[in-house]
């Protein structure tokens, strides 16, 4: 069974320099205007810092459940759902599920008075701490994150029949993130530079599992209004989601 893990090990061993995802924030306010590009051997540092802080900080395992509340399209969506996957845990979208874990950029929210552990996310790229006061016990991402390590290697292994994504009450298990409803074959050639804009993190996270499948790299660009036909040109944009 191909995990998201090693399809992104994969492609790493493949081409570590090549660019994974570039981010454009265009959405008004404190991070209009940035332009973050992460390679493959990056993401997989962030993916690896993210899943042992959830493993080795907050005790998450398989069968744990972790809830993304982020913004999309948003390059920390993406590193932080490939961590809960690595951990072999289940993702979930659907705030009424009740969870393990919630990783948010709201830690003050009802949804995170409901969850056992709290990760407070701060968007800013350059962040070194949350801006503003967090009750004790909330994880501190800008802040406390750069203590894990670089590598990972997880305590157990998912199965095929574990979940792995639940949205909308739909429940997609590890066996079926490749073929399956989240990540059905649109055709990309291997190698594409994907423009995604959506705004549900459902919709990047089957993006992002497509371009893992096909060794792509995601263009994420937030709070865009009509795309920018010379920074797509730029950017070599070969496929428009």
């Amino acid at each position: 069974m191909l995990t998201p893990h090693q399809a992104l090990t994969d492609l790493v061993h493949d081409d570590a320099t090549r660019p994974a995802i570039t981010f454009y924030d265009d959405t008004p306010g404190p991070t209009q205007g940035e332009r973050i590009e992460i390679s493959r051997r990056v993401l997989d540092n962030w993916v690896a810092k993210a899943a042992n802080a959830l493993q080795e900080g907050l005790d998450v395992q398989r069968g744990s459940v972790v809830l993304l509340d982020l913004p999309s399209p948003h390059w920390r969506t993406c590193y932080w759902a490939l961590a809960v996957w690595a951990v072999g845990a289940t993702l979930t979208l659907d705030a009424h599920e009740g969870a393990d874990v919630l990783v948010t950029t709201d830690p003050d929210s009802g949804t995170a008075e409901d969850a056992d552990e709290v990760v407070a996310v701060t968007l800013a790229a350059l962040a070194r701490e949350y801006a503003g006061d967090l009750r004790s016990g909330v994880m501190d991402e800008a802040k406390e994150m750069s203590s894990f390590g670089d590598g990972f290697t997880p305590w157990d292994e998912p199965e095929e029949d574990d979940d792995a994504l639940v949205h909308d009450g739909d429940r997609t298990t590890y066996g079926e993130l490749f073929g399956g409803p989240a990540s059905d074959d649109p055709g990309w050639p291997a190698g594409s530079r994907v423009l995604v804009t959506s705004d549900t993190a459902y919709d990047l996270i089957r993006h992002l599992l497509r371009a893992l499948a096909t060794g792509s790299s995601l263009v994420l660009v937030r709070g865009s209004g009509p795309a920018d036909e010379d920074r797509l040109a730029s950017e070599g944009v070969t496929l428009r989601t």
